[in-house]
């Protein structure tokens, strides 16, 4: 039984998506990609298995856990390349969690850089290390960042 020329070696498709093979292989045991076999049991990835590695990449730098990557991806037909609109309801559905996220750090960003502005990075005081002054409501006295008590 031969594989059609449709298929790649794990070295041809770490080659064209630019991960390595060991990358490749991690993701297949992670149920993200699939191969199949030749008689000789060396793995053969589907050619629209490309894609399937460029969203997974694309999801993981936006921070998409890889469990709603391998969830997104069960959803997509086997096969074939998924279509445009297949993925864009897929990155669509992710859209509110980044959203959150993106306002998230931006917060973060705007207290370090108060932080940075006045210097103080005061435990009493500070609104990224101890807002609301958290620390000084559980440990009495003198406080470090790790919320134990010091001398």
């Amino acid at each position: 039984m031969s594989l059609p020329a449709s298929h790649w070696t794990p070295a041809q498709l770490a080659e064209r998506s630019g991960l390595t093979v060991s990358a490749l292989h991690f993701y297949e045991r992670e149920g993200l990609i699939v191969s199949t076999r030749t008689p000789g049991n060396q793995r053969r990835y589907p050619r629209d298995t490309v894609r399937r590695l460029a969203f997974i990449r694309a999801a993981g730098r936006v921070g998409v856990p890889l469990a709603d990557i391998r969830a997104a991806l069960a959803e997509l037909p086997a096969g074939r390349a998924p279509t445009v609109a297949e993925w864009e309801r897929l990155s669509e559905s992710w859209r509110a969690e980044l959203d959150t996220r993106i306002a998230t750090l931006t917060r973060l960003r705007d207290d370090l850089g108060g932080c940075i502005r006045c210097g103080c990075l005061s435990l009493e005081r500070c609104a990224l290390f101890n807002p609301g002054d958290a620390y000084g409501g559980r440990y009495p006295g003198r406080n470090t960042l790790m919320g134990t008590r010091a001398g």
